[in-house]
């Protein structure tokens, strides 16, 4: 399975406004792949920099194994939805094809994209690569005056509706929104290049300092890049 790309893959001076964005959200049976759960619902949003919707790929998996109740409890899909449903290998080129070429978005995008790309790896014996952007870690950026980075947190600050929580389509629906909003605020500081918004997202927040002399534990020893 591959790990998140780093930010800066690719060429750092692309206009973040000539880039492809591809919002992702998905549902599984209840955790990581590694754990042996499966994918049950996927969503992938072709966005520009306002967020808006261009195009969509969006559809149900069979996970082939059974979904736990409080799963069907939290996201409404059920056994009963999903057992006619393709499985992942059956649509796995369709959305390779969907993602190809475009900037890899979500929250939280380290769960969604190890996913994907654990389960593109056994479907089509590759594993994904590309530019990953988390939603959750530009906002920590971006929005400092909102101290939960969660999806419903963010949406309720900027006043996004989400009535289909823990659906794919509907997460996938809010990020998108929310990503223009976070894209505003990019554009606000005059980032414009992939490799600007690579160092916005690298900086690290200063240590306050502790008030009387310096000592080692309290002095800042720098920032830490982004992975």
């Amino acid at each position: 399975m591959s790990e998140v790309a780093p930010i800066g893959s690719g060429l750092a001076g692309d206009a973040l406004k000539g880039l492809e964005y591809v919002i992702v959200d998905v549902e599984t049976t209840g955790g990581s792949a590694a754990g042996g759960h499966r994918i049950t619902e996927i969503a992938a949003l072709l966005v520009g920099t306002d967020g808006v919707v261009l195009d969509e790929w969006t559809t149900l998996v069979n996970p082939e194994r059974p979904i736990p109740a409080f799963i069907t409890r939290l996201t409404n899909i059920s056994w009963e939805m999903v057992k006619d449903a393709p499985r992942f290998a059956e649509v796995a080129d369709d959305l390779a094809r969907f993602l190809d070429g475009r900037v890899f978005v979500a929250h939280n995008a380290s769960f969604d994209w190890q996913v994907i790309s654990h389960e593109l790896t056994r479907a089509r014996g590759t594993a994904p690569s590309g530019r990953v952007l988390c939603t959750m870690r530009l906002a920590r950026k971006v929005v400092p005056e909102v101290p939960s980075r969660s999806l419903d947190a963010l949406a309720y600050y900027f006043g996004i509706d989400n009535e289909a929580r823990h659906r794919a389509y509907g997460d996938a629906r809010v990020t998108a929104r929310l990503f223009g909003r976070l894209m505003e605020r990019v554009a606000e500081r005059e980032i414009e290049s992939w490799g600007a918004l690579e160092e916005l997202l690298g900086q690290r927040k200063p240590r306050r300092r502790r008030r009387g002399p310096a000592t080692p534990s309290s002095m800042d020893v720098g920032d830490v890049p982004w992975t």
